[in-house]
């Protein structure tokens, strides 16, 4: 019997300069007792999973996160990974794959990548990009890992500011650059047909 095709999914997060910083956020941050219903959960599995493997990496302190601990967790799961994988990262996510990709040789065979409101650097309105997501000037390592890169974003993003996408465009030239017109701002969103498409497209799957 065929594996299915995986598709890796890191969840965004927040970086904070300093303890104080981050204790001030816990103290002030806007909560809920209501259930979020996320694109990347039910809906996502719904439509995706009978084809694929979908694994989603719960990464460390996702609210205080530090690069080195991400790509210490995310190496870990290299020996389960197989060749032709689909990588989607959201967010922090995002920026996380572009440095690692840009970094390191991936060892497995890359299908494609989906970087979704990725920041490009520590120009994000109200937070600090810290914890050392800081992008190196040279990020053409990552076109050799994967041909196929989309980098998607939303013209209504209140985090992710859209001049974030020309700054990628620059520098990962052979890139696919998607803007949408809303995503109910940092795609808050419960459906993404549009990802659905392309993620069946890549393994020459019908789309309804």
């Amino acid at each position: 019997m065929k594996s299915k095709t995986q598709i890796i999914l890191i969840h965004g997060g927040m970086t904070f300069k300093n303890r104080r910083d981050y204790l001030s956020y816990l103290r002030t941050r806007k909560i809920s007792i209501e259930k979020k219903i996320k694109w990347s959960e039910a809906y996502f599995d719904k439509k995706l999973g009978k084809h694929f493997e979908i694994i989603r990496l719960s990464m460390p302190l996702k609210e205080n996160a530090k690069y080195n601990e991400w790509k210490t967790h995310f190496e870990r799961y290299f020996p389960y990974f197989r060749n032709n994988i689909i990588l989607v990262g959201s967010s922090l996510g995002g920026i996380f794959l572009v440095k690692y990709l840009s970094e390191n040789k991936f060892p497995k065979k890359i299908l494609s990548v989906y970087l979704i409101c990725p920041p490009f650097d520590n120009t994000i309105k109200g937070e600090d990009l810290v914890g050392g997501f800081k992008l190196k000037s040279d990020l053409s390592l990552i076109e050799k890992n994967s041909k196929n890169i989309s980098l998607l974003f939303s013209k209504d993003d209140d985090v992710v500011p859209l001049f974030h996408a020309k700054k990628y465009a620059k520098k990962v030239r052979n890139a696919r650059i998607i803007i949408y017109k809303s995503k109910n701002g940092h795609f808050k969103i419960s459906k993404f047909p549009e990802l659905v498409r392309m993620i069946k497209k890549d393994v020459n799957l019908d789309s309804p």
